[in-house]
């Protein structure tokens, strides 16, 4: 696989919608959710193999790695644990039974093991009656906060002190003060302003010097953000619909970029061949090991 600079097409998965990529260095794969379809992908940058797929018995809006092996689910309809070997899916707890049009969307791990997964609400026009929760290594669920629309962009500073998060309709990301041993959230101001932009944001990830980098769905981009909120660089892409990303490879120097062709029409889904695909670029900077659940 050869990555520079520039961002390249380094698997033409053509996803619906790929999102929540992970790297894992235990097997040097990375793994993603291909939303809609119910899909579980996994696949190893440097081999020559086909990437696995792992059809769900519903959809999924994010993974995340686990301690004690397997992966932790983010399902539409609550919590669970998938055995990747066996492809056995455990429920451990579901989320907002009571909404019949929401589902769960974005997530990831925060640095004492806990997984915190927000919902978004899929109806027309869409409000915000969901929320974003934590999932702690009991199984236990907790609400962090609410009026949530489509959660997004949740990750961490490398102290673990910052929750960034973004309700995408609000067209900003935001910061919250974040309590690693309680788990709290506080103090949610805005981070980035996405105002002026043709895009909203999308899922991100901080690398090793603290700086945010997100996905700009609809704005054929991503953008690194400096700690205090300015714009530090964008990275165009051929597509429209970035989604999420990732530092993964051996060294943790390689992003990793997933996209969508959902929501397309016809004539830009034409247009946009590459859409859907994993795109990759080595940005000069490294990332940071993702944390795993501990439960």
């Amino acid at each position: 696989m050869q990555v520079g600079s520039d961002p390249v097409l380094v698997l033409d998965c053509r996803n619906n919608l790929g999102e929540s990529i992970l790297w894992d260095e235990r097997d040097g794969r990375l793994w993603w959710a291909n939303i809609h379809a119910g899909e579980v992908w996994s696949w190893h940058p440097s081999a020559a193999g086909e990437p696995r797929v792992q059809t769900l018995p519903e959809r999924v809006g994010a993974l995340a790695l686990r301690a004690a092996g397997g992966k932790a689910l983010a399902l539409e309809s609550g919590f669970a644990i998938l055995d990747t070997e066996g492809g056995v899916v455990r429920k451990i707890a579901d989320v907002e039974a009571d909404l019949a049009t929401t589902r769960l969307n974005d997530g990831r791990v925060d640095p004492a093991g806990r997984f915190v997964c927000g919902g978004m609400d899929e109806a027309s026009p869409q409000k915000g009656i969901s929320a974003v929760y934590s999932l702690d290594r009991d199984g236990t669920v907790a609400p962090l906060f609410g009026g949530v629309h489509c959660a997004n962009s949740i990750c961490w500073s490398p102290d673990g002190r910052t929750l960034y998060f973004t309700d995408m309709p609000t067209r900003r990301i935001d910061r919250l003060d974040y309590d690693p041993a309680t788990g709290s959230a506080s103090g949610r101001r805005p981070f980035a302003d996405l105002s002026g932009e043709p895009g909203l944001a999308d899922g991100s990830t901080v690398d090793a010097e603290g700086y945010l980098w997100n996905a700009q769905w609809g704005g054929g981009k991503v953008v690194r953000y400096a700690p205090d909120g300015s714009v530090d660089r964008e990275v165009a892409l051929p597509v429209s619909n970035p989604t999420c990303l990732c530092f993964g490879g051996p060294d943790l120097d390689t992003l990793f970029i997933t996209t969508a062709w959902f929501g397309l029409g016809a004539a830009s889904r034409a247009a946009e061949t590459q859409a859907g695909g994993i795109f990759a670029l080595k940005p000069g900077v490294k990332g940071l090991p993702e944390h795993r659940y501990a439960g």
